[in-house]
């Protein structure tokens, strides 16, 4: 369940919010004067976040150029890739 609070209660329970935005990796969303105004949420949620669009971002690209392309590779051919660059050739 979402957790609403108003803008004042960052300033005046700013530690009670920052424990539960660590603790629960959920948002807490601020109101100013009955409306939505901020969200917070902890670095780690936030990157996490991040790292899971770029991936759905990656996936819809993949998604439209094997829609677009007859290119396939299969897994050995993938994995002999990756291993040339993690090895730097």
């Amino acid at each position: 369940m979402n957790m609403i609070r108003p803008v004042s209660d960052l300033r005046n329970n700013f530690a009670e919010i920052s424990r539960t935005v660590h603790e629960t990796a959920q948002p807490v969303f601020l109101t100013k004067n009955g409306y939505g105004d901020m969200v917070v949420l902890s670095m780690e949620a936030y990157e996490n976040m991040q790292l899971e669009s770029e991936i759905y971002a990656k996936l819809l690209e993949a998604e439209h150029e094997a829609e677009t392309t007859d290119v396939r590779f299969d897994a050995d051919e993938v994995f002999a890739e990756l291993l040339k660059e993690f090895k730097g050739e």
